[in-house]
């Protein structure tokens, strides 16, 4: 009895402060998607409050993806390298100091800056997160945690235009950001009492700085000319010239990775079939996540007529079925490989869309919109999910930082497209409905398409011998 008594406390207390760990990383992610989706809906009332254009309000928005973005792999290697535990408080230190800047700065220039700011605590917090969570359970409770934990952040994604618009119509924008101080401040209390310190133990202290200067420059470079390629043009000098110079910098990246002795990123990450597969297919379900969003925003309120409380209102249905994705997502990862579930998901995802562009009645359109939502949610949620299962733990932080870098950077290109084609359609004399419906469909058809030839590329490589099969080993 005295023998296993230590024993039974110790597991008692690594339970705890792996719960610990779930609930700090869950509340900082939900900050984060709460943050990004609630803003939106605060643009009109944020250029009449800062007395400035639509075009300039827009860059609280730019700034943040720029910083976000570029920062990711950069992220999660210093996570890997100096440890998860002091890379993940500083994170939710600067973002949740950001968001209280925000809230009170005087004019946009400031804003704009502290936005940065937030960025890089964003870009701190989501790739060392889930690499917290990932070494806090062992391989037998992995998935059920991570999905605990994204189902928590999914909850900020879904009721971001709710909070946003209603925050933003009634006590006004800046209240978006005072909302988000008081849940960074407890995220980061559960963090330092709870989460263990933890590093990749191969890991050299050295960081590559020429790998990490190209890698932040070309990434920002490519984010800043898809977030203004709406207004330059495609076909614009200044949008072939950056973007050239965008593919230069990460050609360059590439070139220095594979002759540095000690690489931000391991290349042979990509070697690494499942990884790459999970890493594409998320990468598209959240291109058709994104957009979902964007445009169905955009016509219930422009077409719907609805306020932007009561359009944040209908994104209460997709809400609930987005925050048991994470779940849902754990339990279908102990019985099917990553890419079914990925390709199904977003295949819902894509047929729901179809239907839901083809409805009118409220009956119809809401539960569709909420499984469209579901769908989309759960394919690149999933994606987080996976990564942590088809890669070695010690690289964690590394293989979700250049996961997330794929999927915003994706994701902001995706938007781009889809906004200069609404655009495009406007100006051709199709109707806002039209214009919105169209470019849905055209996602999720592609959406569609991409599921289908990655099972297909995965079949083939199971009957080469170069991939397990789709049903779990487990």
């Amino acid at each position: 009895m005295t023998q296993t008594a230590p024993a039974a406390t110790s597991a008692q207390r690594s339970v705890t402060s792996g719960r610990g760990a779930l609930a700090a990383v869950g509340l900082a992610l939900f900050c984060i998607q709460l943050d990004f989706f609630g803003l939106n809906l605060a643009i009109p009332n944020m250029t009449v409050d800062l007395h400035t254009t639509t075009d300039d309000v827009q860059w609280v928005l730019s700034a943040y993806m720029l910083s976000l973005g570029s920062l990711f792999i950069l992220g999660g290697r210093l996570g890997d390298i100096y440890g998860r535990r002091p890379m993940l408080l500083a994170g939710i230190s600067v973002f949740t100091a950001a968001a209280v800047l925000c809230a009170v700065a005087p004019n946009l220039g400031s804003l704009v800056v502290f936005r940065v700011l937030a960025g890089v605590g964003a870009a701190l917090i989501f790739p060392v997160g889930v690499a917290v969570v990932s070494n806090a359970f062992d391989s037998r409770h992995r998935a059920k945690a991570l999905g605990a934990t994204f189902a928590i952040a999914n909850i900020g994604t879904a009721v971001g235009p709710f909070v946003g618009g209603g925050l933003s119509q009634g006590p006004g924008w800046r209240w978006i950001f005072w909302a988000l101080a008081p849940v960074g401040l407890v995220s980061l209390a559960i963090a330092w009492r709870s989460v263990a310190n933890s590093r990749d133990p191969a890991a050299s202290r050295r960081i590559d700085y020429a790998g990490a200067g190209l890698l932040v420059a070309g990434v920002a470079m490519l984010s800043f000319v898809v977030d203004r390629i709406g207004s330059w043009g495609w076909d614009s000098v200044r949008s072939i010239g950056l973007l050239v110079l965008a593919a230069a910098l990460l050609a360059a990246f590439v070139w220095t990775e594979t002759r540095v002795r000690e690489p931000l990123v391991d290349l042979s990450l990509f070697q690494n079939l499942p990884y790459v597969l999970v890493t594409t297919l998320g990468s598209i379900t959240n291109i058709g996540y994104g957009v979902l969003i964007f445009v169905v925003t955009l016509y219930l309120q422009g077409v719907r007529g609805l306020s932007p409380i009561m359009a944040g209102c209908v994104f209460l249905a997709p809400a609930i079925l987005v925050s048991i994705s994470g779940p849902i997502g754990a339990r279908l990862n102990s019985l099917f490989r990553p890419t079914l579930v990925m390709a199904v998901s977003g295949t819902v995802g894509a047929v729901a869309v179809l239907g839901m562009t083809h409805v009118v009645p409220w009956a119809a359109f809401i539960p569709l919109f909420a499984l469209a939502g579901f769908g989309y949610g759960l394919g690149w949620g999933f994606a987080n999910l996976a990564t942590q299962d088809v890669v070695d733990p010690d690289r964690a932080g590394e293989a979700s930082g250049v996961l997330l870098t794929a999927l915003v950077s994706m994701g902001g290109i995706g938007l781009a497209i889809v906004a200069n084609a609404i655009g495009s359609l406007e100006r051709d004399g199709h109707s806002q409905q039209a214009a919105y419906w169209g470019s849905l469909r055209v996602v999720a058809l592609v959406t569609i398409a991409a599921a289908i030839t990655a099972l297909v590329v995965r079949a083939i490589l199971v009957h080469r011998g170069r991939m397990q099969p789709l049903s779990m080993k487990r």
